[in-house]
């Protein structure tokens, strides 16, 4: 028998990617399946944007770029990020094809085997592996006990984190559960992270989903310029998750040898995306606003739903999930409620917090609907 790496025999396959290829499955075998598993926007990537792609290709944009991206994007990218008080340069800037590309790269820079590397649950799902895949020690911090939200939680961090420590991560807005952290609770990871000289990723993808909050960025914070690699992509902003265009934002010597990794494998982002990510930034704010409203509008439709189940479910000021009560095996409820209800979701053990699903509201407000009523009939909500 073929005997494989262990870089890849100690993770396991994505679970989101898991629960859609299932509801896939069912789908094509003609059932309907109300899919909430998947945190893809349900709005076409925005006209002017695909335009600029065709325009780009018909100009004859379609071979390789430098492979730190093209001049026009990494200055577009520093522009953008200017305005929420990062100060980065385009040579700061390095343009991915999609953000798990940016992390992939961080975590492989940075990150040497039994480096420690601390997480805050629940924890995207492809942290964990990230981490696995570069021979990390993981250390977690549980925030469930304070209803998802980190300033409570500071004590319990800064004892997780030491000198030890190489590599903390911060995703705020946070998937799975839209926690948006608080200015204090990261000028506390800023206070732990200058004392211990640890580098932090600032996961901020869905830094223009939030509601009534204006989300701090972390690497805008007085000592952590030089100690903050922030993530971010057009996936969830632009509606545009596959066309794969991501970036990192760093101190050079991050971005110099996170480079190196990208021009040995990926080469570069696609020629053609990266000049429509240039018109995303620039035109597409209007766009963004629109769908953010539509969002908050679903959010608040469903919290009277679940309420009117007799659910009280957490609901966060940013992204767009909730992290649903359900029974202790989340993964069998989840299973059920796929093969019965067929309504696709994501257990919570997958991220780290088990006893939850986590639920998409990034589907239309009928879908949402006619989701509670599945899961009331079948006898999932309130949770067995």
């Amino acid at each position: 028998m073929t005997r494989f790496a262990d870089r890849v025999t100690r993770i396991e396959p994505s679970a989101t990617v898991a629960v859609s290829n299932l509801a896939s499955e069912l789908e094509a075998d003609g059932v309907d399946v109300v899919d909430l598993s998947v945190g893809e926007p349900d709005f076409p990537t925005p006209e002017v944007v695909v335009q600029a792609a065709k325009d780009a290709m018909d100009a004859g944009h379609t071979g390789y770029t430098p492979s730190n991206g093209i001049p026009e994007l990494r200055e577009a990218v520093a522009e953008s990020l200017g305005q929420r008080g990062l100060e980065y340069d385009p040579d700061q800037v390095l343009v991915t094809p999609g953000g798990k590309q940016a992390l992939f790269e961080t975590f492989q820079a940075l990150v040497d085997e039994g480096d420690e590397v601390v997480l805050l649950d629940p924890a995207w799902v492809s942290y964990e592996a990230m981490g696995r895949i570069a021979g990390a020690d993981l250390t977690r911090v549980d925030l469930t006990p304070h209803e998802f939200q980190l300033e409570p939680a500071l004590d319990e961090l800064a004892e997780a984190v030491s000198d030890e420590t190489k590599l903390l991560v911060v995703n705020s807005p946070n998937n799975p559960t839209g926690a948006v952290y608080s200015d204090a609770a990261l000028e506390g990871v800023r206070d732990i992270a200058v004392e211990h000289d640890v580098h932090v990723i600032a996961d901020e993808i869905y830094d223009r989903i939030a509601y009534d909050v204006d989300p701090t960025s972390l690497g805008s914070l007085d000592g952590m310029a030089e100690r903050t690699i922030t993530l971010n992509g057009f996936s969830k902003a632009y509606s545009m998750t596959g066309w794969r265009l991501g970036y990192i934002a760093a101190p050079e010597d991050v971005v110099g040898q996170a480079g190196k990794l990208q021009s040995h494998s990926v080469t570069c982002a696609t020629s053609f995306v990266q000049h429509a990510g240039v018109t995303a930034l620039q035109e597409c704010d209007e766009f963004v606003a629109e769908m953010r409203d539509s969002f908050a509008e679903r959010r608040e439709m469903l919290a009277d739903l679940l309420a009117e189940e007799g659910v009280d479910a957490p609901f966060g000021d940013g992204a767009f999930y909730l992290m649903l009560p359900v029974d202790e095996d989340d993964q069998t409820w989840c299973q059920e409620a796929l093969k019965e209800a067929h309504v696709a979701t994501v257990p919570g053990s997958a991220f780290g917090t088990p006893g939850y699903a986590r639920i998409s509201y990034a589907a239309s407000a009928d879908r949402l609907r006619e989701a509670v009523e599945r899961l009331t009939d079948a006898g999932y909500l309130p949770s067995r």
